[in-house]
């Protein structure tokens, strides 16, 4: 396939007539109007300038759970700050961090939008920075810490940005956080059930999602069908527990919610509420006593002991 090169400058709703790579490419359409490219200078409004500061207030108070996602900032604001809860003022919220990170009023790496996947290998600039590599490697040397645990567990997100806030909590324990969106595929279901029964132990899901007629159902049918695959493949007992959002739990945390959608004909009763209206340190709270209560500390605790054990044993193998 033919490559086309990038459009120059920042502000591409001008072509340069027919010959213009991007004119080209749209099949001889010209743009009339796109959004400043890269970094842009911007000078907001007072109003949005209030905004702005009540946003700066979140990501302070939740610093060590960033980055938040664009849903999760804006549940925020309407609990603490009043922010109108509507889909309009949410799509507002989204061009005011747009605008805020392109102009570097907010970092860039605050909030997480994306949703790419990248896959590569990396190399190695000499032979010398091979050996400083494995050196640096060996000194964090990691063993498997859910050996010796009775169960295996695994903890599914619907939302992908917020599976490295959650990584955060399971990272101590070896845990795996994995975004449950992609797994309404026949495949994806099938290859996780493989990957369950590949283990001695029993497994279970802690799931985190929207309390929706979508991410209800979904739920529901990731658990039947990853269990029955895995009961035919002989897997252990698969559990699938539904960790968040749960209607209790908008009861108990005053959760904001909203009525489900008229032409939404699926199974569902009550308010719907997104799991992104838990507040950061709430969720990792609900998870962090999940994952306790489930452990069994004396075999972490020995697998930690190996682990600084093997780290001098092989620091010591390199040295020679």
């Amino acid at each position: 396939m033919r490559e086309h090169p990038p459009t120059r400058g920042r502000d591409a709703s001008h072509s340069g007539g027919p010959d213009d790579p991007a004119v080209k490419l749209l099949g001889g359409a010209e743009r009339r109007h796109t959004r400043k490219r890269g970094f842009v200078p911007w000078e907001p409004k007072e109003g949005t300038k209030a905004v702005l500061a009540q946003i700066n207030e979140v990501l302070e108070e939740y610093a060590d759970y960033l980055p938040l996602t664009c849903r999760q900032v804006f549940y925020r604001l309407v609990g603490t700050h009043g922010y109108p809860k509507t889909e309009g003022d949410y799509a507002r919220l989204c061009e005011i961090l747009n605008r805020a990170r392109r102009s570097k009023l907010i970092k860039m790496d605050a909030i997480r939008d994306d949703g790419g996947q990248s896959m590569g290998r990396p190399g190695w600039k000499s032979v010398d920075h091979f050996v400083h590599s494995v050196r640096r490697q060996a000194t964090e040397l990691r063993l498997d810490r859910t050996t010796g645990q009775p169960i295996r567990l695994a903890v599914f997100c619907e939302a992908s940005g917020m599976v490295p806030q959650l990584a955060g909590v399971c990272e101590p324990f070896d845990i795996t956080v994995t975004s449950s969106g992609g797994f309404e595929s026949v495949t994806e279901k099938y290859r996780l059930a493989k990957d369950l029964a590949a283990d001695d132990r029993p497994t279970e899901v802690l799931h985190i999602g929207d309390h929706d007629p979508s991410g209800t159902h979904l739920f529901l049918a990731l658990a039947e069908d990853v269990s029955a695959f895995a009961q035919e493949l002989g897997a252990p007992q698969v559990n699938f527990t539904r960790l968040a959002v749960t209607p209790e739990q908008i009861e108990q945390l005053g959760l904001e919610t909203a009525p489900p959608k008229a032409t939404d004909r699926r199974a569902f009763h009550g308010q719907t509420c997104q799991a992104e209206a838990i507040a950061p340190d709430e969720l990792a709270r609900i998870l962090l006593e999940a994952i306790e209560a489930r452990m069994d500390y004396r075999a972490l605790r020995d697998v930690l002991q190996l682990e600084r054990k093997a780290r001098r044993e092989l620091m010591k193998r390199l040295v020679r």
